[in-house]
């Protein structure tokens, strides 16, 4: 049957780039291949004992029916407070709306603010679904690029050049992924000051590797009191305090825009799962018992980079900057482009992966994905040992291409 039955919503949506990459590497590990991942999104640690032991008090004290469609307001409160403590901004447990993650999170307030042909500026790289979800709010990406040599940050006059009179939202993740990179609060307000220019131009800001910071204080830039008001601020429990199949993002927005939230999600999924608030709450609170085993994830994610940094380097033609947060590294390897192994011509990052995929079992992202095909990414959420047998292989077929 063709698809000509299908809403053209749908199928306005481009089928994600790591998908061939996801479905080879499952063909090989059943042909019982070695395959070893760096494209994970995820961190390799399990939930903090206490946040699952939550969770089971949750269950048995049949915390196991609806909740209200913003989630409950004693972890709204939690939230609150986590952004007065954490990042500055004043949010009143009403302007929380607590989501089945952050992804949904982000889709809720792109489809309160977005009308068709409004235009999303987006910052390149970015993540693989933000593009398809202005496209779903039958809005327009539009994306700005940057480069490797400036950390992968876009700058005030960039972003300028940019804006239109449809210009809508602004759109971003610090930290970043896939390139790891972290604005300053100096950064931030350059922005936040062009982006104020224009009244009727949002912004929403993706937070959620926030505690995978290796530069010192996390900023936001709502916490600027002249675009605050203006600034949808997303964050949640997945990667952070390895949560990620729990389900729990959540928003910080002005009220209207909270509400706007609330009762679109009140008809499309109603409020997240209770067990899994209660788990946040849990993570979330003053104190939390977790924090020393997210500082313990924090500091394996550091050693994890620089090791990977060090293996890059020993391998010729390839460019990386510092990241400074999330658990990705994102280097330029466009260097191998055009070059062949003689029976196949690698032209892009696709075809690089690919390449890596089917001869020495290791699966990566291209940089297509996220808007950036010089660059691959490189998650670095799994061991040690297996981050440098991946890294022998790795070497070993680039050092066969000519």
């Amino acid at each position: 049957m063709s698809g000509n039955h299908l809403s053209n919503r749908v199928l306005s949506l481009s089928e994600s780039a790591t998908l061939a990459m996801t479905r080879r590497g499952r063909e090989l590990k059943e042909a019982g291949k070695d395959v070893i991942s760096l494209s994970i999104g995820e961190p390799d640690f399990d939930t903090p004992m206490c946040i699952k032991e939550a969770a089971i008090e949750a269950i048995q004290n049949n915390i196991t029916h609806y909740s209200p469609v913003a989630g409950y307001k004693e972890l709204r409160a939690a939230i609150a407070a986590k952004f007065k403590k954490d990042n500055n901004i004043t949010y009143k447990p009403e302007q929380i709306i607590v989501s089945g993650g952050a992804k949904q999170s982000i889709a809720n307030a792109i489809l309160c603010l977005v009308n068709p042909g409004d235009e999303v500026l987006i910052p390149a790289p970015y993540w693989v679904s933000y593009p398809e979800m202005v496209k779903m709010a039958d809005g327009v990406p539009v994306i700005i690029p940057s480069t490797l040599e400036n950390d992968f940050k876009v700058n005030p006059q960039a972003v300028r050049e940019k804006i239109t009179d449809r210009t809508r939202l602004f759109l971003y993740s610090s930290p970043c992924n896939p390139s790891g990179t972290i604005f300053t609060r100096d950064e931030l307000r350059a922005l936040a000051e062009v982006l104020a220019e224009k009244k009727d131009l949002y912004i929403i800001s993706d937070e959620i590797y926030e505690e995978i910071n290796f530069s010192g204080a996390h900023e936001s830039m709502a916490q600027f009191d002249f675009i605050k008001d203006r600034v949808i601020t997303i964050n949640g429990v997945s990667k952070g305090f390895a949560m990620t199949g729990w389900r729990i993002g959540y928003a910080g927005a002005p009220l209207d825009i909270a509400q706007a939230m609330n009762t679109l999600q009140g008809q499309y999924t109603s409020g997240p799962s209770s067990i899994s608030q209660m788990a946040a709450l849990i993570a979330l609170k003053e104190g939390a018992c977790a924090m020393d085993e997210v500082c313990k994830m924090k500091k394996a994610f550091r050693e994890r980079r620089d090791l990977v940094l060090g293996l890059l380097k020993k391998i010729p033609g390839v460019k990386t900057n510092v990241p400074e947060g999330a658990f990705y590294v994102f280097p330029d390897v466009s260097s191998y482009y055009g070059k062949t192994d003689g029976t196949r011509i690698i032209n892009n990052g696709m075809d690089l992966c690919m390449y890596l995929l089917d001869t020495v079992y290791v699966a990566l992202v291209p940089g297509e994905a996220f808007g950036c095909d010089e660059c691959i990414r490189i998650s670095y959420a799994t061991k040690t040992s297996e981050i440098q047998r991946a890294f022998e292989r790795i070497a070993s077929a680039l050092a066969k291409l000519h």
